[in-house]
């Protein structure tokens, strides 16, 4: 029996012939890779399985990412938390929607559900005096976000914007550090990881979300997890697959039917798996937080169904499309939607024991004969997200601020968080005409060859069938396509921070294949001439990235700049 090694899983050099070698070695694994025709019992092996289904890290013999790499990424989270958290607390005011989801946040922290607010409360809120009413108010968001933002108003006070930012800038931070995690999962590059993680934490889109009191970059983090959950989920699964082989090809289990072993019929259960109910979980909070994650629910869930079946057929196992639906399939759902859906159940945690919360007694106020069987809270709990997917369907209020998904890529339209003109000479400022703006537009660099590389990404995954494009496209098509479903809603470029993760994921799978060329030396190796030129090209590109990044903060981060300086940072028209 042999199984032909398939190009996107391993990298075969030649056919050269075996030497002997103990199974599992570094020697063993070497012989393995050289050749694509294995004999019936060393294709069974864990090593030949193993390296088959999940392949090498960077190199033979390594184990992990090792501690040059959590450096690499603990040293751009450093970078990331500096730009997040100083001066996280200017301008003292609620900027752009913090206006709803702050308070919002500070009525969840008083009672557990939203509270109504009087007509101009913003000023006594940031003066410290909060005018929060007893009667319950409507709101269209999950509470998730909210109380995240509650959080970090407990640990450090409602009067302050540090207080209620604070959560945004620890998650913003936090997700340097999983995207260089995910980069790692993908790339099994030590340099690629910290690359994706300093891309992430000097790029002003993120860090402006991460930096504001709004919903989006909870939002971001909890799709980001997840996807890193299924990443892990991935390995563990195919590792699993292949120690089950293994171990029962060596126990002679179920020889042979046509000169086929019994057990590749279908192949071994391998039962619930922790990183994909921990990614049921993620998704749920995500749920729970903006119901634009239902779209990653589908896609995500797809996903790693696919990753399952392939894994089957690459293990040699005849009948597993079936195998992987029957076998994999059903597990994946319920481990993924049903475990989320009870996840997000219990966000509203704090509706539920409330009394008066926006529609809690909707269903007593409603008795019904057909629908009695279900309990009164879930009943009310439906006709809430009933009216408020409603709301959400009519939004098609004109904003000078909104954009069309179409302009996203390209940041055609950045949200203006914050604007103002002071007037000078002002800290900061010398001149009469002073500008302190927080526009949530990324580094151009990051942003247009990001949307760029998704070009390549398209053809690497149809043509070269490489996962890794296939599972960077799933997330950007997860967080971007659903939008073009509703022209006439009112959309914001912001909203592309749930994607963005993958947009810099995109990116550096393009720089690595930049700093690693394809493979021409005879022994396999990449000139050296032409490794040089790849890194010289990626260390351009990095420096011009951070050299953007240090042009652009100041109307990131609300710095009181001469109104000219502000004006050389408006690249397009519609920046203004």
């Amino acid at each position: 029996m042999s199984h032909p090694a398939s190009p996107t899983e391993t990298d075969p050099a030649s056919t050269r012939p075996a030497s002997t070698a103990a199974p599992g070695t570094p020697a063993a694994l070497g012989r393995i890779l050289r050749r694509r025709v294995l004999a019936p019992g060393e294709a069974l092996t864990f090593a030949a399985l193993k390296l088959r289904l999940i392949g090498l890290p960077t190199g033979l013999g390594s184990t992990g990412l090792g501690a040059a790499g959590w450096a690499l990424i603990a040293v751009a989270a450093v970078l990331g938390g500096l730009l997040r958290f100083v001066r996280l607390g200017d301008p003292h005011a609620l900027v752009f929607d913090e206006t709803y989801y702050v308070k919002d946040a500070y009525s969840m922290l008083q009672s557990g559900y939203e509270r109504s607010w009087p007509d101009n409360a913003n000023p006594a809120f940031i003066a410290g005096h909060p005018q929060l009413q007893n009667t319950p108010e409507y709101v269209v968001h999950p509470p998730v976000g909210k109380w995240l933002i509650a959080f970090g108003m407990w640990l450090f006070g409602s009067d302050n914007g540090f207080g209620w930012r604070f959560s945004a800038a620890a998650i913003g931070t936090l997700s340097i550090v999983l995207i260089g995690l995910a980069a790692w999962l993908l790339f099994r590059s030590r340099v690629l990881a910290g690359l994706a993680a300093l891309l992430l934490a000097i790029d002003g889109h993120h860090l402006v979300m991460s930096r504001t009191g709004l919903l989006d970059i909870f939002l971001s983090f909890f799709l980001l997890a997840a996807f890193v959950a299924l990443l892990l989920d991935r390995d563990d699964g195919r590792r699993r697959l292949a120690r089950r082989l293994s171990d029962a090809a060596a126990d002679g289990l179920g020889t042979v039917t046509a000169g086929r072993p019994a057990l590749l019929e279908t192949g071994p259960f391998l039962g619930l798996r922790p990183w994909r109910l921990l990614a049921g979980i993620l998704i749920g909070l995500a749920l729970g937080t903006k119901w634009s994650a239902l779209s990653f629910v589908v896609v995500f869930g797809l996903m790693t169904l696919l990753w399952d079946l392939n894994a089957r057929r690459l293990a040699g196992i005849q009948h597993w499309i079936r195998a992987g639906i029957v076998k994999d399939g059903l597990l994946a759902f319920v481990a993924i939607v049903p475990v989320a859906a009870v996840t997000y159940l219990f966000t509203w945690t704090g509706w539920f024991l409330s009394g008066d919360a926006w529609d809690r007694q909707w269903a007593a106020q409603n008795p019904s004969t057909t629908w009695s069987w279900i309990p009164a809270s879930l009943r009310s709990l439906w006709h809430y997200h009933l009216t408020a997917y409603q709301f959400h369907q009519g939004l098609s209020a004109e904003h000078p601020y909104q954009a069309s998904a179409w302009t996203w890529l390209v940041m055609g339209r950045p949200t203006s968080f914050y604007y103002e003109s002071p007037t000078g000479p002002v800290s900061g400022c010398d001149v009469q005409n002073c500008s302190s703006a927080i526009l949530s537009v990324g580094n151009p660099l990051i942003w247009w060859t990001a949307a760029l590389a998704l070009i390549v990404l398209l053809f690497w995954w149809i043509g070269r069938r490489d996962w890794r494009a296939g599972a960077i496209l799933a997330g950007v098509a997860a967080g971007y396509l659903p939008w073009f479903l509703y022209p006439e809603r009112t959309t914001f470029f912001f909203y592309a921070v749930s994607f963005e993760p993958f947009l810099v994921l995109g990116l550096t799978m393009v720089a690595g294949r930049v700093l690693a060329t394809p493979r021409t030396a005879d022994d396999g190796t990449v000139p050296a001439a032409r490794r040089r030129w790849g890194i010289v090209v990626i260390g351009v590109f990095v420096a011009a990235a951070l050299l953007l990044t240090a042009f652009f903060l100041p109307i990131w981060t609300a710095e009181v700049i001469p109104y000219e300086q502000w004006r050389l940072r408006m690249w397009m028209p519609s920046w203004i």
